[in-house]
């Protein structure tokens, strides 16, 4: 098994490479700073660049309008783009309108793909995806408090749901809610429905700050209350009971993406300290790349990037080959495991930049803050090392 680009997907990686550093890069200022919204315009220009190298959208459908690449393929895309806060908005393959793609093109009807997957994918309109609750856990998506009662052809649609990422903006949700309460099995009481965002009784209340940044547009994460939100049944997503194993397909390749875009922030940070370790003088004759400490730092990231790249890599391979069933065990690992690689990488080239690395100079304090959610999101850490230690003991 080797996880090289072959020489097509090697000259698109470079392609990217080149474009996030001379037309992303110079953006990141204004991009961790100003409203998402007052950047839109000039993202705007950088998309419509990328779709002239047609390089848009590379892991959504060709008869969409994307590139159609192969999960492994697009996990190293992703890889190359993470290197940026924009490359993946940029280049038309950001979460969550990913997740929200791939599930309509896998079990929307032809009228839910025409109405929502096409312009979605073209990226003519934006989504956003409703499933975790203020009350209950929200590693749990088998328990949830909203609901969708039938009423005629209707279902009406009542609940509080927060963290609902990219809501501000989005013509669409994906919401997941209780439709079959008497069903025998906790798996097969949820389903997901689409709700245009400008249904009455969709309520955006508010962009929540996170860790001091109150984001807007694609780059924020909404509370919103479903009041008597009425939508049609035919906007049932698979079938009525099927809200958790569409959220298990969702979330596989899903936690791949994540998992190799923050690989592309380890290998941002990484040089960025490595370069800063050579030039920063710590005595008249040494810099601090002559420090023992420093080289230790080094090692240990260059340890946490290699063994998450191929934890993920390998966890691609498993899911294109055999499933996302059969790759469970290795989804969970990764998403905790680089996790919490990253932070350390993050926090390694923090502390090395030392007081520059606590300013918003470079973007080392933007990721420390904005990527601690990634223990959190998509299951937490525990709850994911409880799943992996329970199948690994199964298996005795």
């Amino acid at each position: 098994m080797a996880f090289e680009a072959s020489e097509k997907l090697q000259t698109i990686l470079d392609m990217i490479n080149e474009f996030v550093d001379k037309e992303l890069v110079p953006l990141e200022q204004d991009f961790f700073h100003k409203d998402f919204n007052d950047m839109e315009p000039e993202l705007e220009k950088k998309r419509d660049m990328v779709r002239q190298m047609e390089l848009w959208a590379p892991l959504h459908p060709k008869a969409y309008g994307g590139m159609g690449l192969p999960l492994m393929d697009t996990a190293m895309i992703y890889e190359a783009l993470g290197r940026s806060p924009a490359g993946l908005y940029v280049f038309g393959c950001q979460a969550p309108d990913a997740g929200n793609i791939e599930i309509l093109h896998k079990f929307g009807t032809e009228e839910q793909k025409e109405t929502w997957c096409r312009p979605n994918i073209e990226g003519k309109i934006r989504s956003c995806f409703a499933m975790t609750e203020v009350e209950v856990a929200g590693s749990n998506p088998t328990w949830l408090l909203t609901t969708a009662k039938k009423d005629g052809d209707d279902y009406v649609i009542n609940g509080h749901k927060w963290y609902t990422s990219s809501a501000d903006g989005a013509a669409y949700s994906i919401v997941m809610a209780e439709t079959n309460p008497e069903a025998g099995s906790h798996y097969q009481k949820a389903s997901m429905i689409i709700v245009p965002t400008d249904t009455p009784g969709f309520n955006l209340v508010r962009n929540i700050p996170v860790m001091g940044h109150v984001g807007s547009g694609w780059h924020s994460h909404a509370e919103v209350i479903f009041q008597d939100c009425r939508v049609p049944r035919k906007n049932i997503l698979g079938g009525e009971g099927m809200g958790f194993v569409l959220a298990q397909q969702r979330l596989g390749p899903g936690r791949i993406h994540h998992c190799m875009r923050w690989i592309g922030i380890m290998n941002r940070c990484f040089d960025l300290m490595c370069a800063f370790a050579k030039q920063r003088r710590r005595t008249p004759t040494k810099v601090l790349a002559d420090s023992d400490i420093i080289k230790s730092y080094v090692a240990d990231s260059a340890a946490d990037i290699l063994s998450s790249r191929l934890m993920v890599l390998n966890a691609a391979w498993v899911i294109e080959n055999k499933g996302v069933k059969a790759a469970m065990k290795d989804i969970s690992i990764i998403k905790f495991h680089v996790a919490n690689a990253m932070q350390r990488v993050i926090d390694r080239a923090l502390q090395v930049h030392g007081g520059l690395g606590m300013s918003d100079d470079t973007p080392i304090a933007a990721y420390y803050r904005l990527e601690r959610a990634a223990r959190i999101y998509d299951g937490a850490d525990e709850v994911h090392k409880i799943s992996v230690g329970r199948r690994i003991l199964n298996e005795y």
